[in-house]
């Protein structure tokens, strides 16, 4: 049973209870009535070859309580596109799969580029991620959206519910709302989070001086997780990062279109298991170093939006702040892992924060040679103005894809 500790500028929603997932159900059953969900889901074709996308397709079978799964399909054939639409075809509610890499997607992306939009050249997450809101958009009676990965290995359709729950009940008031969860095994896993995401945002504050966009992403408890939700009048205002700062920059994009009060996390399963991304380093430029790099670039220009005035000496200092604390996190970590006796490598664990600290310092230069860096992907309420008809040209571009079976 977690604790009920309401820390930060959001509300936050622990599972302190023994409440039913069916009971939680039956009642998002009545909302659907008036209010309908719609479950987006960004994955590549690699990941129906692996056994939690089978999980996660035989969970979503007991799930009564969805308009409709919009699939955004990445790196696919068109043989492989018709056979996640047969894989995807034995779910109760209407599923609607974006092949990307097919022509009639490909044709949209290069209308909205002639536009000079942009973003749109650059494939990943944050692209799909992007088409999946926009092509939802479409369908005026969408009412909200929840959004997770596709390589949960431990996967189970609570995530939905509580991803939901508390943007469509009628007697609550928020507009978004990020999941969190534990990440623990026979160790701790999260290392970005862990050493790299909390430490900087403290040495941030020691630096800078704490501000109340520092407050907010302070707040959350999983600022990097890949599941949240939303609701339609929120995601048409937000824009949406192509790079690895996707989490921290919609985090970003929710604190400037909404208030404190409308936003929520809520712890949606009790520990997270799911691929393991490696280390990488500033030599190969992969792994967790790049998300850690796009994620720092990201935080400096918002900041920079925020009026923060950054300088040679202001990022050497940084760095010198974030040594301390990523050391502290450090001690910490080894004293819960002696505590619960879980495996702990205090070694690994500096080596993680010496890459983070070669990621924070490449980010600085990079930032400094081009603060205004990768734009993000146009709101979509931006589109529309620009081009009006674009939704019904989008609708019928994914409806006869999604016909050809």
């Amino acid at each position: 049973m977690s604790d009920f500790f309401q820390n930060g500028v959001i509300t936050t929603l622990q599972n302190v209870g023994d409440r039913s997932l069916e009971s939680i159900e039956k009642e998002l059953e009545e909302f659907s009535k008036r209010r309908n969900m719609v479950l987006l889901l960004p994955a590549l074709y690699s990941e129906f070859e692996t056994p939690a996308m089978q999980t996660i397709i035989d969970e979503l079978k007991n799930v009564k309580y969805l308009h409709k799964i919009i699939l955004g399909l990445d790196r696919a054939t068109e043989e492989q596109f018709i056979e996640v639409k047969k894989r995807m075809s034995v779910l109760e509610c209407d599923v609607d799969v974006l092949w990307n890499d097919g022509p009639a997607i490909k044709s949209i992306y290069k209308e909205l580029s002639d536009e000079h939009f942009p973003g749109l050249d650059t494939p990943g997450k944050g692209r799909n991620v992007w088409t999946m809101i926009g092509y939802g958009l479409t369908e005026q009676d969408n009412y909200a959206f929840a959004l997770h990965d596709c390589d949960i290995v431990n996967y189970k359709r609570d995530i939905v519910a509580r991803l939901f729950y508390p943007i469509v009940h009628p007697g609550l008031d928020f507009e978004f709302n990020k999941g969190y969860y534990s990440r623990v095994t026979h160790k701790l896993h999260g290392r970005v989070t862990r050493l790299f995401y909390t430490p900087l945002i403290k040495a941030l504050s020691v630096t800078f001086g704490s501000n109340r966009y520092l407050d907010y992403m302070e707040s959350f408890r999983y600022a990097l997780s890949g599941e949240f939700a939303f609701i339609r009048s929120l995601g048409r205002g937000i824009g949406i990062s192509p790079t690895w700062g996707l989490e921290v920059s919609t985090l970003s994009e929710v604190y400037k279109n909404t208030s404190n009060r409308r936003i929520c996390q809520t712890e949606i399963m009790e520990s997270y298991e799911h691929k393991h991304q490696e280390l990488g380093s500033q030599d190969d430029g992969g792994g967790v170093y790049k998300m850690a790099n796009d994620i720092a670039k990201t935080l400096f220009r918002i900041l920079a939006q925020e009026g923060i005035v950054f300088s040679e000496a202001s990022f050497k200092t940084l760095l010198s702040s974030y040594y301390q604390e990523s050391r502290f996190e450090i001690s910490k970590y080894n004293a819960l892992s002696k505590i619960n006796s879980l495996e702990y490598n205090r070694q690994d664990e500096i080596l993680a924060v010496e890459a983070f600290q070669d990621a924070i310092c490449t980010a600085s230069k990079e930032y400094y040679e081009d603060p205004m860096g990768v734009p993000p992907m146009s709101p979509w309420i931006t589109v529309r103005s620009v081009m009006p008809e674009f939704s019904d040209t989008f609708y019928k571009a994914v409806k006869s894809d999604n016909e050809k079976i």
